[in-house]
Protein backbone atom coordinates (compact mmCIF):
# COMPACT_ATOMS: atom_id res chain seq x y z
CA UNK A 1 0.00 0.00 0.00
CA UNK A 2 2.88 2.56 0.92
CA UNK A 3 4.85 1.64 -2.14
CA UNK A 4 1.70 1.93 -4.18
CA UNK A 5 0.88 5.82 -2.52
CA UNK A 6 4.67 6.91 -3.73
CA UNK A 7 4.11 5.77 -7.24
CA UNK A 8 1.00 7.52 -7.00
CA UNK A 9 2.81 10.95 -5.54
CA UNK A 10 5.17 10.78 -7.75
CA UNK A 11 2.76 10.30 -10.85
CA UNK A 12 1.50 12.94 -9.67
CA UNK A 13 4.84 15.17 -9.05
CA UNK A 14 5.36 14.38 -13.32
CA UNK A 15 1.98 15.39 -14.15
CA UNK A 16 1.78 18.90 -12.22
CA UNK A 17 4.70 19.68 -14.42
CA UNK A 18 4.20 18.47 -17.42
CA UNK A 19 0.79 20.16 -17.39
CA UNK A 20 1.83 23.11 -18.00
CA UNK A 21 4.73 21.75 -20.26
CA UNK A 22 3.28 19.68 -23.10
CA UNK A 23 5.53 21.03 -26.31
CA UNK A 24 7.85 18.70 -27.80
CA UNK A 25 11.02 20.13 -27.79
CA UNK A 26 14.16 20.18 -30.31
CA UNK A 27 17.60 21.38 -30.45
CA UNK A 28 21.00 20.74 -31.33
CA UNK A 29 22.62 18.14 -28.97
CA UNK A 30 25.97 18.37 -30.15
CA UNK A 31 28.78 21.33 -30.22
CA UNK A 32 27.94 24.20 -32.07
CA UNK A 33 30.34 25.03 -35.42
CA UNK A 34 31.52 23.51 -38.23
CA UNK A 35 31.63 19.58 -38.20
CA UNK A 36 31.16 16.18 -39.82
CA UNK A 37 28.08 15.14 -38.06
CA UNK A 38 25.65 17.22 -36.04
CA UNK A 39 23.13 15.85 -33.97
CA UNK A 40 19.48 17.18 -33.15
CA UNK A 41 17.05 16.18 -30.87
CA UNK A 42 13.37 16.22 -30.05
CA UNK A 43 11.65 15.26 -27.21
CA UNK A 44 7.37 14.93 -26.70
CA UNK A 45 4.69 13.63 -27.24
CA UNK A 46 4.67 14.90 -31.25
CA UNK A 47 8.01 13.79 -31.06
CA UNK A 48 7.03 10.66 -33.90
CA UNK A 49 5.57 14.01 -36.11
CA UNK A 50 9.09 15.12 -36.84
CA UNK A 51 9.62 12.01 -38.31
CA UNK A 52 6.66 11.38 -40.48
CA UNK A 53 6.24 14.73 -41.66
CA UNK A 54 10.15 15.81 -42.40
CA UNK A 55 11.81 12.81 -43.58
CA UNK A 56 11.37 10.57 -46.84
CA UNK A 57 10.21 7.79 -46.17
CA UNK A 58 7.92 8.84 -43.96
CA UNK A 59 7.61 6.01 -41.66
CA UNK A 60 8.79 5.08 -38.21
CA UNK A 61 12.35 3.08 -38.15
CA UNK A 62 12.96 0.54 -36.08
CA UNK A 63 13.55 1.72 -31.93
CA UNK A 64 17.06 2.15 -31.58
CA UNK A 65 17.87 1.22 -34.82
CA UNK A 66 19.28 3.88 -37.76
CA UNK A 67 17.59 4.43 -40.99
CA UNK A 68 19.48 6.42 -43.48
CA UNK A 69 16.31 8.96 -44.67
CA UNK A 70 16.19 12.21 -46.93
CA UNK A 71 14.99 15.15 -44.50
CA UNK A 72 12.77 17.89 -45.54
CA UNK A 73 10.93 21.11 -45.21
CA UNK A 74 7.41 19.84 -43.33
CA UNK A 75 5.76 22.87 -44.96
CA UNK A 76 7.79 23.95 -48.96
CA UNK A 77 8.81 19.48 -49.17
CA UNK A 78 12.70 21.22 -50.09
CA UNK A 79 15.11 18.74 -49.12
CA UNK A 80 16.87 20.15 -46.48
CA UNK A 81 19.29 16.70 -46.36
CA UNK A 82 19.99 12.74 -45.55
CA UNK A 83 20.90 11.78 -42.42
CA UNK A 84 20.44 9.11 -40.21
CA UNK A 85 17.08 9.20 -38.32
CA UNK A 86 16.27 7.40 -34.81
CA UNK A 87 13.73 6.62 -32.90
CA UNK A 88 13.71 6.02 -29.35
CA UNK A 89 10.03 5.58 -28.09
CA UNK A 90 9.41 6.53 -24.71
CA UNK A 91 9.59 5.38 -21.65
CA UNK A 92 12.35 4.22 -23.08
CA UNK A 93 14.95 7.08 -23.99
CA UNK A 94 17.15 9.85 -22.27
CA UNK A 95 13.97 11.94 -21.02
CA UNK A 96 11.26 8.98 -20.89
CA UNK A 97 9.20 10.82 -23.30
CA UNK A 98 9.17 9.49 -27.22
CA UNK A 99 12.34 11.08 -28.84
CA UNK A 100 13.85 11.04 -32.04
CA UNK A 101 17.58 11.94 -33.39
CA UNK A 102 18.80 13.86 -36.49
CA UNK A 103 22.04 12.64 -37.47
CA UNK A 104 22.64 15.48 -39.79
CA UNK A 105 25.78 16.96 -41.65
CA UNK A 106 27.27 19.74 -39.43
CA UNK A 107 27.03 22.39 -41.71
CA UNK A 108 25.81 25.63 -39.81
CA UNK A 109 23.56 25.80 -42.70
CA UNK A 110 22.22 22.27 -42.47
CA UNK A 111 21.54 22.84 -38.81
CA UNK A 112 19.70 26.17 -39.21
CA UNK A 113 17.46 24.91 -42.06
CA UNK A 114 16.17 22.05 -39.55
CA UNK A 115 16.06 23.59 -36.68
CA UNK A 116 13.66 26.09 -38.68
CA UNK A 117 11.65 23.49 -39.93
CA UNK A 118 11.05 21.71 -36.64
CA UNK A 119 9.73 24.79 -35.26
CA UNK A 120 7.00 24.70 -38.04
CA UNK A 121 5.57 21.92 -36.87
CA UNK A 122 2.62 22.06 -34.35
CA UNK A 123 3.26 21.98 -30.50
CA UNK A 124 7.00 22.33 -31.37
CA UNK A 125 9.50 24.56 -29.68
CA UNK A 126 12.93 24.55 -29.32
CA UNK A 127 14.20 23.19 -26.01
CA UNK A 128 15.19 26.01 -22.78
CA UNK A 129 18.97 24.91 -21.43
CA UNK A 130 18.97 21.55 -19.70
CA UNK A 131 15.48 20.81 -20.15
CA UNK A 132 15.73 17.31 -21.47
CA UNK A 133 17.85 16.77 -18.55
CA UNK A 134 15.12 18.42 -16.56
CA UNK A 135 12.35 15.88 -17.81
CA UNK A 136 14.61 12.78 -17.83
CA UNK A 137 14.30 13.81 -13.77
CA UNK A 138 10.79 14.47 -13.85
CA UNK A 139 10.38 10.85 -15.71
CA UNK A 140 12.43 9.41 -12.91
CA UNK A 141 15.52 8.56 -15.49
CA UNK A 142 18.05 10.03 -13.61
CA UNK A 143 18.07 11.23 -9.88
CA UNK A 144 19.96 14.57 -8.96
CA UNK A 145 23.02 12.66 -8.25
CA UNK A 146 23.01 11.00 -11.29
CA UNK A 147 22.41 14.48 -13.32
CA UNK A 148 25.38 15.90 -11.32
CA UNK A 149 27.43 13.31 -12.38
CA UNK A 150 26.21 13.96 -16.14
CA UNK A 151 27.19 17.79 -15.70
CA UNK A 152 30.75 17.01 -14.09
CA UNK A 153 31.28 14.38 -16.95
CA UNK A 154 30.63 17.03 -19.49
CA UNK A 155 32.80 19.26 -17.85
CA UNK A 156 35.58 17.01 -17.15
CA UNK A 157 38.84 18.15 -18.10
CA UNK A 158 41.15 15.26 -16.76
CA UNK A 159 41.03 11.67 -16.83
CA UNK A 160 40.28 11.23 -13.05
CA UNK A 161 37.30 13.83 -13.21
CA UNK A 162 35.97 11.68 -16.23
CA UNK A 163 36.05 8.33 -13.70
CA UNK A 164 34.22 9.91 -10.99
CA UNK A 165 31.86 11.70 -13.07
CA UNK A 166 31.02 8.69 -14.83
CA UNK A 167 30.88 6.24 -11.75
CA UNK A 168 28.58 9.20 -10.11
CA UNK A 169 26.10 9.03 -13.12
CA UNK A 170 25.81 5.59 -13.37
CA UNK A 171 24.52 5.80 -9.43
CA UNK A 172 27.19 4.88 -6.87
CA UNK A 173 26.62 7.53 -4.88
CA UNK A 174 22.34 7.11 -5.65
CA UNK A 175 22.32 3.35 -5.07
CA UNK A 176 24.60 4.36 -1.28
CA UNK A 177 21.94 6.83 -0.69
CA UNK A 178 19.21 5.08 -1.36
CA UNK A 179 20.24 2.02 0.57
CA UNK A 180 20.63 3.98 3.57
CA UNK A 181 16.75 5.87 2.83
CA UNK A 182 15.88 2.17 2.69
CA UNK A 183 17.38 1.69 6.32
CA UNK A 184 15.83 4.54 7.88
CA UNK A 185 12.50 4.27 6.21
CA UNK A 186 11.86 0.81 7.30
CA UNK A 187 13.06 2.03 11.30
CA UNK A 188 10.76 4.90 11.37
CA UNK A 189 7.97 2.18 10.33
CA UNK A 190 8.74 0.11 13.16
CA UNK A 191 9.28 2.82 15.82
CA UNK A 192 6.10 4.14 14.76
CA UNK A 193 4.67 0.88 14.78
CA UNK A 194 5.50 0.74 18.16
CA UNK A 195 4.24 3.46 19.18
CA UNK A 196 0.44 2.65 17.85
CA UNK A 197 0.53 -1.33 18.89
CA UNK A 198 2.93 -1.66 21.38
CA UNK A 199 -0.05 -3.53 23.18
CA UNK A 200 -0.30 -5.48 20.72
CA UNK A 201 1.21 -8.71 20.60
CA UNK A 202 2.12 -9.09 17.08
CA UNK A 203 4.84 -6.51 17.83
CA UNK A 204 8.34 -7.86 18.88
CA UNK A 205 9.79 -6.47 22.35
CA UNK A 206 13.19 -6.08 21.02
CA UNK A 207 11.50 -3.95 17.75
CA UNK A 208 13.37 -0.72 19.13
CA UNK A 209 16.57 -2.52 20.32
CA UNK A 210 16.55 -3.94 16.44
CA UNK A 211 16.16 -0.10 14.95
CA UNK A 212 18.47 1.60 17.24
CA UNK A 213 21.49 -0.67 16.18
CA UNK A 214 20.44 -0.48 12.34
CA UNK A 215 19.75 3.10 12.79
CA UNK A 216 23.59 3.84 14.73
CA UNK A 217 25.15 1.39 11.82
CA UNK A 218 24.05 4.38 9.32
CA UNK A 219 24.91 7.01 11.26
CA UNK A 220 28.52 5.58 11.80
CA UNK A 221 28.27 5.46 7.86
CA UNK A 222 27.01 8.19 7.05
CA UNK A 223 30.18 9.93 9.48
CA UNK A 224 32.85 7.73 7.78
CA UNK A 225 31.51 8.93 4.23
CA UNK A 226 31.81 12.66 5.64
CA UNK A 227 35.19 12.09 7.17
CA UNK A 228 37.02 11.51 3.34
CA UNK A 229 39.04 14.50 3.56
CA UNK A 230 36.92 16.04 1.14
CA UNK A 231 38.45 13.98 -2.14
CA UNK A 232 35.99 13.71 -4.02
CA UNK A 233 35.03 17.93 -3.91
CA UNK A 234 38.49 18.72 -4.87
CA UNK A 235 38.94 16.36 -7.43
CA UNK A 236 35.72 17.85 -8.97
CA UNK A 237 37.10 21.47 -8.48
CA UNK A 238 40.80 20.75 -8.57
CA UNK A 239 43.12 20.86 -6.42
CA UNK A 240 44.97 24.27 -5.02
CA UNK A 241 48.65 24.63 -5.76
CA UNK A 242 50.80 27.58 -4.81
CA UNK A 243 54.46 28.47 -5.69
CA UNK A 244 56.45 29.92 -3.12
CA UNK A 245 59.99 31.19 -2.71
CA UNK A 246 61.95 33.70 -2.37
CA UNK A 247 62.90 36.26 -5.23
CA UNK A 248 64.43 35.05 -8.31
CA UNK A 249 64.07 31.58 -6.80
CA UNK A 250 62.18 29.93 -10.43
CA UNK A 251 59.04 30.29 -9.20
CA UNK A 252 57.57 31.50 -12.38
CA UNK A 253 60.18 29.22 -14.73
CA UNK A 254 58.60 26.38 -12.58
CA UNK A 255 54.69 27.53 -13.61
CA UNK A 256 55.78 28.15 -17.30
CA UNK A 257 57.26 24.38 -16.89
CA UNK A 258 54.43 22.37 -15.61
CA UNK A 259 52.48 24.33 -18.02
CA UNK A 260 54.57 23.67 -20.65
CA UNK A 261 54.16 27.40 -22.09
CA UNK A 262 55.09 31.23 -21.29
CA UNK A 263 52.54 32.24 -19.12
CA UNK A 264 54.89 33.85 -16.65
CA UNK A 265 57.72 36.62 -17.95
CA UNK A 266 61.06 35.76 -16.60
CA UNK A 267 63.93 37.71 -16.14
CA UNK A 268 66.91 38.18 -14.28
CA UNK A 269 65.54 40.41 -11.98
CA UNK A 270 64.40 40.11 -8.93
CA UNK A 271 60.79 40.40 -7.90
CA UNK A 272 59.44 40.17 -11.32
CA UNK A 273 55.88 39.04 -10.77
CA UNK A 274 54.03 41.37 -8.96
CA UNK A 275 50.50 39.81 -8.76
CA UNK A 276 49.07 36.69 -8.80
CA UNK A 277 49.32 34.23 -12.19
CA UNK A 278 46.76 31.43 -12.41
CA UNK A 279 46.34 28.05 -14.84
CA UNK A 280 44.46 24.92 -14.85
CA UNK A 281 47.25 22.64 -15.54
CA UNK A 282 46.17 18.25 -15.27
CA UNK A 283 49.06 16.56 -13.85
CA UNK A 284 49.16 12.34 -14.88
CA UNK A 285 44.99 12.91 -14.76
CA UNK A 286 44.71 15.20 -11.62
CA UNK A 287 43.38 18.51 -11.94
CA UNK A 288 45.68 21.20 -10.45
CA UNK A 289 45.03 25.03 -10.17
CA UNK A 290 48.44 26.63 -10.19
CA UNK A 291 49.43 29.82 -9.05
CA UNK A 292 52.59 31.77 -9.18
CA UNK A 293 53.63 34.24 -6.73
CA UNK A 294 55.44 37.31 -5.95
CA UNK A 295 58.79 36.21 -4.30
CA UNK A 296 58.69 36.49 -0.16
CA UNK A 297 61.21 38.96 1.03
CA UNK A 298 60.83 41.07 3.74
CA UNK A 299 63.69 43.89 3.11
CA UNK A 300 61.51 45.68 -0.31
CA UNK A 301 59.95 49.12 0.55
CA UNK A 302 58.08 48.68 -2.86
CA UNK A 303 54.22 49.27 -2.28
CA UNK A 304 53.22 47.25 -5.14
CA UNK A 305 55.24 44.46 -3.89
CA UNK A 306 54.51 44.62 -0.64
CA UNK A 307 50.96 44.15 -1.42
CA UNK A 308 52.30 41.15 -3.73
CA UNK A 309 53.87 39.13 -1.05
CA UNK A 310 50.26 39.99 1.10
CA UNK A 311 48.67 38.17 -1.53
CA UNK A 312 51.01 35.12 -2.04
CA UNK A 313 50.97 34.52 2.05
CA UNK A 314 46.87 34.95 2.06
CA UNK A 315 46.75 32.07 -1.11
CA UNK A 316 49.22 29.40 0.76
CA UNK A 317 46.58 29.89 3.74
CA UNK A 318 43.57 28.79 1.19
CA UNK A 319 45.99 26.34 -0.99
CA UNK A 320 45.85 22.55 -0.98
CA UNK A 321 49.42 22.50 -1.36
CA UNK A 322 52.42 24.26 -1.57
CA UNK A 323 55.34 24.05 -4.12
CA UNK A 324 58.70 25.78 -1.91
CA UNK A 325 61.34 26.85 -4.32
CA UNK A 326 64.67 27.28 -3.24
CA UNK A 327 67.29 28.22 -5.40
CA UNK A 328 69.66 25.31 -4.57
CA UNK A 329 73.14 27.69 -4.58
CA UNK A 330 71.92 29.55 -1.26
CA UNK A 331 70.89 26.08 0.27
CA UNK A 332 74.21 24.93 -1.13
CA UNK A 333 76.58 28.03 0.71
CA UNK A 334 74.88 27.41 3.96
CA UNK A 335 75.72 23.57 3.62
CA UNK A 336 79.53 25.29 2.87
CA UNK A 337 78.94 27.23 6.50
CA UNK A 338 78.04 24.17 8.45
CA UNK A 339 76.75 20.79 6.86
CA UNK A 340 73.59 21.19 8.27
CA UNK A 341 70.41 20.63 5.87
CA UNK A 342 67.61 20.73 8.60
CA UNK A 343 68.92 23.98 10.28
CA UNK A 344 69.45 25.64 6.48
CA UNK A 345 65.83 24.85 5.70
CA UNK A 346 64.40 26.33 8.92
CA UNK A 347 66.46 29.29 8.74
CA UNK A 348 65.05 29.53 5.37
CA UNK A 349 61.87 29.03 6.54
CA UNK A 350 62.45 31.39 9.26
CA UNK A 351 63.59 33.91 6.71
CA UNK A 352 60.68 34.24 4.63
CA UNK A 353 58.43 34.26 8.27
CA UNK A 354 56.56 30.90 6.87
CA UNK A 355 56.83 29.54 10.40
CA UNK A 356 58.48 30.32 13.93
CA UNK A 357 61.31 28.28 13.92
CA UNK A 358 62.59 27.29 17.64
CA UNK A 359 66.48 27.39 17.22
CA UNK A 360 66.98 25.07 19.82
CA UNK A 361 64.42 22.34 18.65
CA UNK A 362 64.18 22.98 14.79
CA UNK A 363 61.43 20.85 12.82
CA UNK A 364 62.35 17.98 10.87
CA UNK A 365 61.93 18.17 6.75
CA UNK A 366 58.39 15.58 6.88
CA UNK A 367 57.37 18.20 9.96
CA UNK A 368 58.19 21.30 7.85
CA UNK A 369 56.77 19.53 4.65
CA UNK A 370 53.73 18.33 7.12
CA UNK A 371 53.46 22.13 8.67
CA UNK A 372 53.11 24.07 5.63
CA UNK A 373 51.67 21.57 3.41
CA UNK A 374 54.77 21.56 1.24
CA UNK A 375 56.72 19.86 -1.47
CA UNK A 376 60.10 21.31 -1.41
CA UNK A 377 61.84 21.61 -4.69
CA UNK A 378 65.61 22.87 -4.88
CA UNK A 379 66.33 24.77 -8.09
CA UNK A 380 68.85 25.74 -10.35
CA UNK A 381 71.02 22.95 -9.82
CA UNK A 382 72.98 23.61 -13.26
CA UNK A 383 74.22 26.57 -11.46
CA UNK A 384 76.29 24.06 -9.15
CA UNK A 385 79.50 22.34 -9.81
CA UNK A 386 79.90 18.59 -10.25
CA UNK A 387 80.88 17.88 -6.64
CA UNK A 388 78.20 20.57 -5.15
CA UNK A 389 75.36 18.50 -7.08
CA UNK A 390 76.88 15.24 -5.25
CA UNK A 391 77.00 16.96 -2.10
CA UNK A 392 73.32 18.40 -2.75
CA UNK A 393 72.16 14.78 -3.93
CA UNK A 394 73.61 13.12 -0.42
CA UNK A 395 72.48 15.45 1.78
CA UNK A 396 68.63 15.02 0.54
CA UNK A 397 68.68 11.57 0.05
CA UNK A 398 65.60 9.97 2.14
CA UNK A 399 64.17 13.26 2.34
CA UNK A 400 60.78 14.70 0.76
CA UNK A 401 63.30 16.92 -1.43
CA UNK A 402 63.28 17.60 -5.23
CA UNK A 403 66.93 18.56 -6.91
CA UNK A 404 65.41 20.14 -10.17
CA UNK A 405 66.77 22.48 -12.61
CA UNK A 406 64.04 24.76 -14.78
CA UNK A 407 66.45 25.22 -17.43
CA UNK A 408 67.29 21.94 -17.92
CA UNK A 409 64.65 19.81 -17.00
CA UNK A 410 66.91 17.69 -14.86
CA UNK A 411 65.10 15.79 -11.74
CA UNK A 412 61.34 16.78 -13.33
CA UNK A 413 60.39 12.82 -14.10
CA UNK A 414 61.17 12.29 -10.53
CA UNK A 415 59.78 15.22 -8.95
CA UNK A 416 55.98 14.79 -11.59
CA UNK A 417 56.07 11.56 -10.16
CA UNK A 418 56.10 12.29 -6.53
CA UNK A 419 53.49 15.32 -7.31
CA UNK A 420 51.23 12.98 -8.73
CA UNK A 421 51.62 10.88 -5.45
CA UNK A 422 50.29 13.82 -3.53
CA UNK A 423 47.41 14.11 -5.72
CA UNK A 424 46.18 11.17 -5.45
CA UNK A 425 46.32 11.43 -1.57
CA UNK A 426 44.88 14.36 -1.74
CA UNK A 427 41.76 13.50 -4.48
CA UNK A 428 41.87 9.75 -4.03
CA UNK A 429 41.53 7.44 -7.03
CA UNK A 430 37.55 6.68 -7.80
CA UNK A 431 35.91 3.47 -7.49
CA UNK A 432 32.58 2.08 -7.64
CA UNK A 433 33.42 0.48 -3.98
CA UNK A 434 34.09 3.75 -2.23
CA UNK A 435 32.43 6.61 -3.87
CA UNK A 436 33.06 10.01 -2.86
CA UNK A 437 31.26 13.11 -2.14
CA UNK A 438 31.48 15.89 -4.93
CA UNK A 439 29.16 18.39 -3.79
CA UNK A 440 29.04 20.85 -0.45
CA UNK A 441 25.02 20.66 -1.27
CA UNK A 442 25.68 16.65 -0.66
CA UNK A 443 28.14 17.34 2.92
CA UNK A 444 25.31 19.81 4.44
CA UNK A 445 22.30 17.66 3.87
CA UNK A 446 24.77 14.11 5.32
CA UNK A 447 25.62 16.58 7.74
CA UNK A 448 21.84 17.68 8.89
CA UNK A 449 20.90 13.90 8.58
CA UNK A 450 23.67 12.90 11.00
CA UNK A 451 22.84 15.67 13.30
CA UNK A 452 19.11 14.34 13.26
CA UNK A 453 19.89 11.03 13.79
CA UNK A 454 22.07 11.91 16.90
CA UNK A 455 18.40 14.04 18.30
CA UNK A 456 17.03 10.81 17.88
CA UNK A 457 19.47 8.67 20.06
CA UNK A 458 19.02 11.87 22.20
CA UNK A 459 15.38 11.51 22.97
CA UNK A 460 14.67 7.85 22.31
CA UNK A 461 16.26 7.78 26.27
CA UNK A 462 13.69 9.82 27.49
CA UNK A 463 11.32 7.09 25.76
CA UNK A 464 9.61 9.70 23.74
CA UNK A 465 8.85 7.61 20.75
CA UNK A 466 6.61 10.07 19.13
CA UNK A 467 9.58 12.93 18.82
CA UNK A 468 12.24 10.12 18.06
CA UNK A 469 10.36 9.22 14.92
CA UNK A 470 10.01 12.44 13.82
CA UNK A 471 14.03 13.00 13.55
CA UNK A 472 14.51 9.78 11.61
CA UNK A 473 12.17 12.05 9.44
CA UNK A 474 14.00 15.06 9.64
CA UNK A 475 16.91 12.72 8.51
CA UNK A 476 14.87 11.15 5.88
CA UNK A 477 13.92 14.40 4.18
CA UNK A 478 17.83 15.57 3.96
CA UNK A 479 18.52 12.65 2.31
CA UNK A 480 15.67 12.66 0.32
CA UNK A 481 16.87 16.32 -0.69
CA UNK A 482 20.49 14.87 -2.21
CA UNK A 483 19.20 12.54 -4.37
CA UNK A 484 15.61 14.94 -5.40
CA UNK A 485 12.85 12.99 -3.92
CA UNK A 486 12.56 15.85 -2.05
CA UNK A 487 13.20 19.01 -4.36
CA UNK A 488 12.35 22.66 -4.65
CA UNK A 489 12.19 24.48 -7.83
CA UNK A 490 15.51 26.95 -6.21
CA UNK A 491 17.46 23.80 -6.23
CA UNK A 492 16.59 22.22 -9.30
CA UNK A 493 17.25 25.74 -11.07
CA UNK A 494 20.72 25.79 -9.34
CA UNK A 495 21.31 22.09 -10.76
CA UNK A 496 20.37 22.42 -14.16
CA UNK A 497 21.91 26.16 -15.18
CA UNK A 498 24.85 23.63 -15.46
CA UNK A 499 23.39 21.87 -18.60
CA UNK A 500 23.91 23.78 -22.09
CA UNK A 501 21.17 24.26 -24.52
CA UNK A 502 20.24 20.29 -25.78
CA UNK A 503 21.29 18.76 -23.29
Amino acid sequence: MIMWCQRIISQLKGYRYYSQHTSTIYALSSGQGKCGVAVIRVSGSKAANAILKMTDPSDLPKPRMAALKYVHDPVTKEKLDRGLILWFPGPKSFTGEDCCEFQVHGGPAVVSSILTALGKLDHFRPAEAGEFTRRAFFNEKLDLTEIEGLADLIHAETDMQRKQALLQMEGTLSNLYNQWRKTLLQNVAHVEAYVDFSEDENIEEDVLRVANEQLLKVKIEIENHLADGRRGERLRDGVKAVIIGEPNAGKSSLFNTLSNRQAAIVTPIAGTTRDLIELHININGYPLTLTDTAGLRSNTCDIIEIEGISRAHNSVKSSDLVLFVIDSTIITKKLQVENNLIKALNEHVSDLNLAVIDEDEPYTVSELCEMLKCIFLFNKTDLLSPEEQLNLIKVTNGENINCVSCATGYGFPLFIENLTTHLKDLCGCPSAENPTLTQIRHRHHLSQCCYYLSKYFTVIKDEDLPLAAHQIRKSLTHLGKITGQVSSDEILNIIFKDFCIGK
